[in-house]
């Protein structure tokens, strides 16, 4: 029932496990993750960073779904073709649906 190859269970859990000293991340591997991070966030925008919010982070995924759907002709002409518009008109609308995708920014709170 409840074992696996003379162990039971959780000694073949424990089994699995790292042990101790592979799982202790050093400062330099911090420090290598950490700049690793620092450099794909200032490579692409989209990747956010610690103070991002909710909105912004909202407002960076529907721009970029509405710039690959621009970038791709075929979704356009099927999104005219779903709303009964020409193309250009479905094509204007994504364009316009990116300045303010998820409607006014939130007020802020203000910090004290």
């Amino acid at each position: 029932g409840n074992q696996r190859g003379g162990r039971t269970w959780a000694s073949y859990r424990s089994h699995l496990r790292l042990g101790g000293a592979m799982t202790e991340m050093r400062a330099s591997d911090r420090f290598s993750i950490n700049s690793q991070l620092e450099h794909l966030q200032s490579k692409h925008v989209g990747t956010g960073h610690a103070d991002l919010t909710k909105y912004e982070w909202a407002v960076n995924q529907h721009r970029d779904s509405y710039a690959s759907y621009i970038g791709r002709h075929s979704m356009i002409h099927y999104f005219a073709v779903a709303e009964g518009e020409s193309y250009g008109r479905a094509r204007f609308s994504c364009m316009q649906k990116m300045i303010l995708p998820c409607g006014p920014p939130p007020l802020r709170k203000f910090e004290e």
